[in-house]
């Protein structure tokens, strides 16, 4: 146990650089006063699109991997980049779906919450 909370705490998120592409990738601009971000505009290109802010998300989850996450916040990453990418793929459908569900800000919540909990566990570790 002592050498995954060794891991967590020397590979961390840069979780300021995932919220600056988050807010890029989902709430960059406002659109009749609702958050539209470059996730929901590129989703507006079939196909080509959604694959690529996928990269974006891929990239959170793999820094997450490294710093030593829970499967299942892992699993809740993917879950949320999954559905973005499937639904989002569906022409208008899927459009709508990108504009209301911001994948990128649920993984950066995830992301977050998960170091949190990490930063607990260290402290707890680190006082007994």
């Amino acid at each position: 146990m002592p050498s995954t909370l060794l891991r967590v705490v020397k590979v961390r998120p840069d979780l300021e650089k995932y919220e600056r592409w988050a807010d890029a990738l989902d709430t960059k601009f406002s659109i009749f006063g609702l958050p539209v971000g470059w996730d929901s505009i590129l989703g507006l290109i079939p196909g080509v699109g959604d694959a690529i802010t996928v990269i974006p998300a891929a990239l959170m989850m793999k820094d997450g991997y490294r710093a030593g996450m829970r499967k299942r916040a892992l699993g809740r990453m993917a879950w949320n980049t999954g559905l973005d990418l499937t639904l989002g793929s569906v022409p208008l459908v899927g459009d709508i779906f990108d504009f209301a569900f911001k994948s990128h800000k649920k993984n950066v919540a995830v992301l977050r919450a998960e170091m949190e909990r990490t930063d607990q566990m260290v402290a707890t570790q680190l006082s007994d």
